[in-house]
């Protein structure tokens, strides 16, 4: 062929998946560089094409060491113990698996499942899962050194979450939608996380955000989904308080409400950042255009490091020949 290998790799990676079978009937040379996108990534899939694939890859581990990262979405879908235990299987061939995303129905995620991911023998650079966080999810956790972004989904039990200090030294990323500081406490402790994504919920008070203290480096982007009624010019003070030299800082508000006020009080509280360049704060709220535009102006003179600002109109702020102005 007039071009190496790697260039025919890359020209045929910009096939759809759909277009890769002509490809695979060319001759044996395109038919293991086709076989080779075929089986790097293996998208979320409708469940009957979900278990014919599976089982494919049982059949074949030539074929299933070729798997870089695998998505799973049964989220829709009560999963019987064969199924389960077919997936468990599966992962055993994955010895290259890199990428490993599980989504399981409300209804399934209240059992212990971890023994699932037991069959994974490969060492993963992201995991990201529903299952809820009990000691056997914790035990997986324990055999993944190279992990370095985690997002658990999953609820949190009344049995204990405790990983060792040597679990996952190089996590990076974290990402917990229903975990409680328990969980997040026992992720975050002594580990070098730049960021975190949580959510915030009534009954836990600020305990997520004196968890963050607990990371061996400094936390530069933080995303905040808070569930309950704090108002904004109380949890931007608390966040700055722990977190002063965040880069990143984006807070979804659902039950509290602002007004221009109460936004444009807050910043003095955002003059604690020494490093904050892009900012989002959405949460209900009656502000105009032109009362966001007055707020990112206060907030602009008070953090100068700001570079961006996106506000619950959805405007995005920024500032050009000394004055903000926004687009979208």
């Amino acid at each position: 062929m007039a071009f190496p290998v790697e260039i025919q790799d890359c020209i045929l990676q910009e096939l759809e998946l759909q277009e890769l079978p002509p490809v695979l009937r060319v001759n044996s040379h395109f038919n293991a560089i086709a076989t080779r996108i075929l089986y790097r990534i293996i998208p979320e899939l409708p469940i009957r094409r979900c278990i014919a694939c599976l089982k494919a890859l049982c059949a074949s581990p030539a074929n299933a060491a070729l798997v870089r990262k695998l998505s799973i979405d049964w989220s829709s879908h009560r999963v019987v113990a064969n199924l389960f235990r077919l997936l468990r299987q599966t992962l055993t061939h994955l010895t290259a698996l890199r990428h490993l995303s599980i989504e399981l129905s409300p209804q399934d995620n209240h059992y212990s499942l971890a023994w699932v991911l037991h069959g994974c023998r490969s060492r993963l650079r992201t995991l990201g899962t529903s299952i809820r966080c009990d000691p056997q999810l914790a035990g997986v956790l324990e055999t993944q050194p190279d992990l370095l972004e985690l997002c658990l989904r999953g609820f949190q039990t009344k049995q204990p979450f405790t990983l060792s200090d040597g679990a996952m030294p190089k996590l990076k990323m974290f990402r917990a939608v229903h975990a409680g500081p328990a969980v997040i406490s026992s992720v975050v402790r002594g580990r070098p996380l730049e960021g975190i994504s949580l959510s915030m919920f009534i009954e836990d008070g600020l305990l997520p955000l004196d968890a963050l203290l607990l990371s061996s480096r400094p936390i530069k982007r933080l995303t905040i989904m808070s569930l309950d009624n704090t108002p904004p010019n109380v949890l931007l003070p608390e966040i700055a308080n722990r977190l002063p030299d965040l880069e990143a800082l984006h807070v979804v508000v659902l039950m509290a409400m602002f007004d221009r006020r109460t936004l444009q009080d807050s910043s003095p509280t955002l003059a604690r950042f020494s490093d904050l360049r892009y900012l989002t704060f959405m949460a209900a709220g009656s502000a105009s255009i032109e009362d966001e535009g007055e707020i990112a102006r206060t907030w602009g003179k008070a953090c100068p490091t700001l570079r961006t600002i996106i506000l619950p109109k959805g405007k995005v702020w920024f500032e050009r020949d000394g004055k903000w102005t926004c687009c979208g």
